[in-house]
């Protein structure tokens, strides 16, 4: 079976929120909105995301380092969501694994986000149903778009390449090789709800820098081939005049 799903570099995240943006764009006026908000600037804001990015700070001083984490709908393959809904609104699509809400049957009655441990379900107050990532299914299966853009508007999105989309049952698939090469993992594994999302897990970086590099090979207080000392203390006019 087919299971769609996105896998996130936390690596190479930025925390831009170009994908935060994108994805209320697109669902605000595609198919599975409006995603209205209500009072988006008073001191209370109320809105609806499908899609979001947590900044924190790991570590400890001066060891410390800024973890840019976007979170939404795993679309579990065993969601604890879908069978705690009374109307059955929430479903699992058996053609490609995605987790819906079918806003006709929505009471709004929260069961779903009381269910759900990763806190992705929202509830739209102006509707008052229930709301969540769809991962664009909107996008994946409109023969107007073009191929290249059948894709979550999210992964589109991202100016760093840090979001890949595909069938994690397809061991050939981009995110397949993505999370096999690259240690991928599932948000909290312990609640056995098997995240179809995945993320890759940052990784030190080390830049090696030569003596040479650390030299401006262009000064543009250069003079005539001589360079001002390096003296606070003193009007860089006057090393000029030695």
């Amino acid at each position: 079976m087919t299971q769609l799903a996105l896998v996130i570099d936390l690596n190479i995240c930025v925390g831009c929120h170009a994908c935060v943006t994108n994805c209320k764009q697109w669902n605000t006026s595609g198919a599975a909105g409006p995603l209205v908000d209500e009072n988006p600037y008073g001191a209370d804001p109320t809105g609806t995301f499908f899609n979001r990015v947590q900044t924190f700070e790991v570590g400890e001083f001066p060891n410390t380092q800024t973890v840019h984490f976007p979170k939404s709908c795993l679309h579990c393959e065993d969601p604890p969501c879908v069978p705690v809904c009374p109307t059955g609104a929430s479903y699992k699509r058996a053609a490609d694994g995605i987790v819906l809400v079918d806003y006709d049957k929505c009471i709004g009655c929260k069961y779903c986000a009381w269910a759900c441990p990763y806190g992705v379900r929202e509830l739209d107050e102006k509707r008052q149903v229930m709301t969540k990532c769809t991962l664009c299914v909107d996008r994946l299966y409109n023969e107007q778009l073009p191929p290249a853009e059948r894709k979550p508007s999210c992964v589109l999105a991202c100016p760093a390449g840090a979001r890949l989309f595909g069938d994690v049952h397809d061991p050939e698939s981009v995110v397949s090789v993505a999370i096999r090469e690259r240690g991928g993992y599932p948000l909290m594994p312990e609640q056995g709800t098997q995240p179809a999302n995945h993320y890759l897990p940052r990784r030190r970086t080390q830049i090696p820098i030569q003596p040479e590099q650390l030299q401006r090979v262009d000064n543009p207080l250069r003079l005539d081939g001589r360079e001002p000392l390096a003296d606070a203390g003193e009007p860089l006019s006057a090393d000029w005049e030695h």
